[in-house]
């Protein structure tokens, strides 16, 4: 049994680890399930206001005087359904890292009180026109550095709360609750936006209010918190390559120069061409810095990464399809049974509620089912699922029978909700426990960079689809009513783009387009039928439904591509943390004492790497050669001559290990730490001896005389721990093992200087632990503790008996 959490647990004292000023601490029976209840109403409030806009949108440009059809207020409607989530795409994985560094709930309470605070200064928009939509744009990016915070930091609450056996289910209510807020939104914001359109905003204040109060006074930190350093050149390149992409796929959908899309656009170009460019900088900059924002090496894990891609498909095909189907409902069918069309935002909504029930039927389910017979399997089928209900919708005509529609829907949300607990489980727990911050941002950037994709490519799609046979439709449609010919043909050269929002947003244009002189040449029969509810939905209606079999087709090949990747998890092990070899009379044999000050250290060459190292070195000196260069601090890890990995006296590498390079005279010529995989790289110095003094939290420090030369040498460092407490928590009563238990072991002062769970016989081992006075506690109703007295090494037994197993 390995260390999974360090930190300090808030109040806790040498007395046991109860928290200060609540009813209720994180050693509780009970925490995991406030902290379970507080993150889904979080994960609810973040992305029920991803799709409330969505349907809103309507009443939205109503209530602020924007009329949809005028070519330059399209960019506005794009930003206000993509800047929300082209935001949390790219801020995910940064506020992640800061969990990880600064405290996973102290990000998440923030992310509530930004939330919540943006919501009220939505509402009280002042502006019209194009001022008052740069006003919801603003300030709907900040709303979503709020949601940010609470995406990326909600799934590794609810990973350090809940033991494994129990994850699965957790992280299965949390992500249905994610995804489902995303389907709850279109009927929220349906019902809303008929009475006000501020009532979109004004419904997250409550709701923010309770969540952001009951967060900060329930709460703990219980996981790992790692000091470190922001990785800024990561944070920016990745920013700024993903918002040039997706700004380009944006603005490829609006027309440019004649053409029905801007893909010829040269800025559209440029922002895809040099959005790709800088992502390709950002992974390059990210294997070369200590502490990655993005840690690529992660995805040497088969799980994690068959996760990701399955995440990033299955959020390309679902986006599509919600997109599809709101413009279906509230553009062609809904107007076409007689609904108005002041009404087809509510209605829209109503009628999708069978994807809604079928995803928030599935999800839970699968999450506990997962738990008890792996993932896998239920991640695949719930996909191919999926793939069967595009196929039905594919097949689907028109103007269709509501209740095959339903039934189709349906079992697409069944399909949603069987990936996705299983998926998210399988994520969280493929990863070291201190990455479990940035690895629950690194999904959500694929879950929300899907969602913004499936935009682009979807209405991309649509409109190709459209632009084929739309214009042949709308003119000979106008020209059999009466129309002249002349604007008949003007209306046709419309951009399908506007045809396709019109539709979107439940705007019927006829009337706008034709405008009051040449509808007043018409019969008044003829020019009550052209601006009638039923004219305009039963003349893009053919149209629409050929866009809509390109489209669903790309999401039956997406589903089974995501099918593929998830049946990929599981098959293969992690790969090597580590790119270097390590050898294995290093891995077993520990460090010789620090006699001299001067231990020797092993050089390890890399594969097909000539190391040239002095045949004859003196007693505890390793021989470095490098090319003469002036020597100087540097701020991180180079290319320089001495590199290797830190790692324990049983082989495991040891993350963020200082490094420091010190000449004769005293001085520090560069200091760097050791990545999560244990490596590290120095600059090169000038010839000439140094001492490389390498240490580690718990470990006994060593220092290394280096000569330099010429040639790297890879060298692996060993740093022997100073103790470790290991032994059995047992029930009381029954003297049954107990697994699962929470094993947490605190100094004099109450700091936690290292906790575990115990395995399914009841046992727990701490390592690498410095010499003191400890206090080792074990969860339970009541808990128990015990003290042990660490020396300068060697293995102490504590066994524990508490009052009952831990709920």
């Amino acid at each position: 049994m390995t260390t999974e959490d360090t930190g300090r647990i808030p109040g806790t004292t040498g007395a046991g680890p109860r928290t200060r000023g609540t009813w209720m601490g994180a050693d509780h029976p009970r925490y995991k399930w406030v902290a379970l209840t507080n993150t889904t109403l979080g994960m609810l409030l973040a992305t029920i206001n991803s799709s409330i806009v969505l349907i809103s949108l309507p009443g939205i440009f109503t209530g602020i005087r924007l009329d949809p059809l005028q070519p330059a207020n399209v960019s506005y409607l794009l930003w206000m359904l993509m800047g929300y989530m082209l935001v949390t795409a790219v801020l995910v994985v940064a506020l992640g890292r800061l969990g990880d560094m600064m405290g996973r709930v102290r990000i998440y309470n923030a992310g509530f009180l930004i939330f919540t605070l943006t919501s009220v200064v939505l509402s009280l928009d002042p502006f019209h026109g194009g001022s008052g939509a740069l006003w919801l744009i603003g300030w709907r990016i900040v709303q979503a550095v709020g949601g940010s915070m609470l995406m990326a930091n909600s799934a590794a609450i609810l990973t350090d709360a809940f033991p494994a056996r129990q994850r699965g289910m957790a992280l299965g209510v949390n992500m249905v609750a994610g995804i489902a807020g995303s389907f709850l939104g279109l009927v929220l914001g349906g019902a809303l936006v008929t009475w006000n359109w501020r009532s979109v905003f004004w419904v997250n204040v409550p709701i923010g209010l309770i969540g952001t109060v009951w967060a900060y006074a329930s709460l703990r930190e219980t996981g790992v918190r790692r000091p470190g350093r922001m990785d800024w050149w990561g944070n920016i390149t990745f920013a700024v390559g993903l918002t040039a992409l997706l700004a380009g796929i944006t603005y490829g959908i609006q027309p440019y120069g004649g053409h029905t899309m801007g893909w010829t656009n040269p800025w559209v170009l440029a922002g895809l061409a040099g959005g790709a460019a800088m992502l390709a900088v950002f992974c390059v900059v990210e294997t070369k810095v200590a502490e990655p924002m993005f840690p690529l090496r992660l995805f040497r894990d088969a799980a994690f990464a068959g996760g990701n891609a399955a995440t990033l498909l299955g959020a390309i095909a679902r986006g599509g399809l919600q997109f599809m189907l709101i413009i279906w409902l509230q553009g062609i069918w809904l107007p076409l049974h007689g609904y108005d069309y002041a009404d087809t935002p509510l209605w829209a909504g109503i009628y999708m509620l069978p994807l809604t029930i079928g995803f928030l039927l599935a999800g839970p389910v699968s999450g506990v089912l997962s738990d008890r017979f792996g993932a896998r399997l239920f991640a695949a089928s719930g996909f191919v699922v999926m793939a069967a209900s595009f196929a039905g919708l594919l097949v689907l005509p028109g103007d269709f029978d509501y209740w095959v529609f339903a039934g189709l829907i349906f079992l697409n949300g069944l399909g949603g909700g069987l990936f996705a607990a299983p998926n998210t489980s399988i994520i969280m727990s493929s990863v070291p426990a201190d990455s479990r911050g940035a690895a629950s941002g690194m999904r959500a950037t694929f879950q929300n960079a899907g969602m913004v994709l499936s935009m682009g490519v979807f209405f991309s799609l649509m409109v190709a689809g459209l632009s084929r046979s739309l214009p042949d439709t709308l003119s000979s449609g106008l020209t059999a009513q009466g129309v002249p010919a002349g604007a008949a043909h003007q209306v046709a050269a419309l951009p399908p783009v506007g045809v396709l929002f019109a539709a979107f947003l439940g705007y019927n244009p006829i009337e706008h387009l034709l405008g009051p002189t040449i509808l007043g040449h018409l019969s008044p029969s003829a020019a009550a039928h052209l601006t009638g509810r039923e004219y305009f939905p039963h003349l893009i209606s053919q149209p629409f439904h050929d866009g809509l079999v390109v489209v669903f087709s790309l999401a039956i090949a997406m589903s089974l591509a995501a099918a593929g990747a998830s049946l990929v998890r599981g098959r293969h092990g992690a790969l090597p943390e580590s790119p270097l070899p390590v050898s294995p009379a290093a891995a077993r044999t520990p460090a010789p004492p620090a006699e001299t000050g001067t231990p020797a250290v092993s050089p390890v060459p890399s594969s097909g790497t000539s190391a040239a190292v002095s045949p004859a070195p003196s007693p505890g000196t390793t021989a470095v050669s490098a090319p003469s260069r002036k020597a100087g601090p540097t701020s991180g890890p180079s290319a320089g001559a001495l590199r290797g990995r830190v790692c324990d006296d049983a082989g495991q590498p040891l993350a963020h290990a200082t490094l420091t390079l010190v000449d004769h005279g005293g001085h520090q010529r560069d200091l760097a730490r050791s990545a999560e995989d244990g490596t590290y790289a120095l600059a090169e110095p000038e010839p000439g001896a140094y001492t490389l003094v390498v240490s580690a939290e718990g470990h006994r420090p060593r220092a290394v005389r280096v000569v330099a030369g010429r040639g790297p040498v890879f060298s692996e460092v060993t740093l022997a721990g100073a103790g470790g407490v290991h032994g059995t928590v047992r029930h009381g009563h029954t003297g049954h093992p107990v697994p699962d238990a929470r094993v947490t072991l605190l100094n004099a002062r109450g700091d936690v200087v290292a906790s575990a769970t115990t395995a399914t016989d009841g046992t727990y081992t701490l390592r690498n632990l410095a010499p003191g006075a400890y206090t080792v506690v074990a969860t339970g109703y009541p808990p128990a503790a015990g003290e042990v007295a660490l020396g300068d090494g060697g293995a102490h037994r504590v066994d524990l008996q508490v009052g009952h197993a831990p709920g």
